[in-house]
């Protein structure tokens, strides 16, 4: 398949890659990056879970992260309802994706639970979840407002320019400002979770710094429809970076299981 570099959705430029076979000869991966993360940070885990599987798989950098177009600061609080009522949508049409399971990390795999709980086209097929916030955490909040110092005194943001090129600080302070927002500790779509029809994988480190266990309950607890757990020990909040082979081996048979009907 000849795929652009870039995307034009929803009147955004998106940085975006797919891997592996077009969508009307497999079921599409398609992976949706963490708050500080973007299509290149995921490095090779796409590429492993799509051979893997031998589905297709579309990494894409949202708006203001990699090479996409800049996004004006301050985020508002409803960002991942946004992204995922109006831009994902717009992203799956232009890209052509028929069947959809759904890879998202932290801030992405809420993103993908809140796509999920309003997608009514049958396209999407599961999600697989990998440290989802559900509602907002105190240790979400002290670890949040902790990176900020380092982000300010060490070599960190010369680590995240080199993926996010001039998107650097807006990425970086629109993501760890919103969630410092005073309004944003109301923020919760756990009304959201019983209206998701597809199986979920939802997979947790048990040392992550940025979200407890409570997460996973609280998906477990609201939903309807079918859902695995996966608790990784020795696992901080990027189990694909902690935990990569297990972490591979959940989420690859999660896919192939709910797509098995495409």
């Amino acid at each position: 398949m000849s795929f652009p570099e870039f995307l034009e959705a929803a009147g955004q430029r998106l940085e975006a890659r797919w891997i592996g076979p077009p969508p009307e000869e497999a079921p599409t991966l398609v992976f949706l990056h963490e708050g500080l993360g973007c299509a290149a940070l995921w490095k090779d885990f796409p590429d492993r879970v799509a051979n893997f599987t031998g589905f297709g798989a579309l990494v894409y950098s949202r708006r203001g992260y990699g090479a996409s177009d800049p996004v004006p600061l301050p985020r508002p609080v409803r960002f991942m309802h946004d992204e995922a009522w109006e831009v994902l949508p717009a992203v799956l049409d232009v890209a052509r994706v028929r069947h959809a399971v759904l890879v998202g990390h932290s801030d992405g795999a809420s993103i993908a639970l809140l796509h999920a709980a309003r997608d009514h086209s049958g396209r999407v097929r599961g999600v697989a979840a990998l440290a989802p916030h559900v509602f907002v955490e105190d240790r979400t909040v002290r670890s949040i407002a902790g990176i900020a110092e380092t982000y300010r005194t060490t070599d960190l943001r010369e680590k995240l320019a080199r993926y996010h090129g001039e998107n650097v600080d807006g990425a970086f302070w629109g993501w760890n400002r919103v969630w410092l927002d005073p309004g944003f500790r109301a923020w919760n779509i756990e009304d959201e979770i019983p209206k998701i029809e597809v199986p979920l994988l939802v997979v947790q480190g048990a040392d992550d710094e940025y979200g407890t266990l409570a997460q996973v309950e609280s998906i477990a607890d609201h939903a309807r429809a079918p859902v695995e757990v996966a608790i990784l020990e020795r696992c901080g909040h990027a189990p694909q970076v902690s935990r990569p082979v297990a972490t591979l081996e959940a989420v690859a048979a999660f896919a192939l299981r709910v797509a098995a009907t495409v």
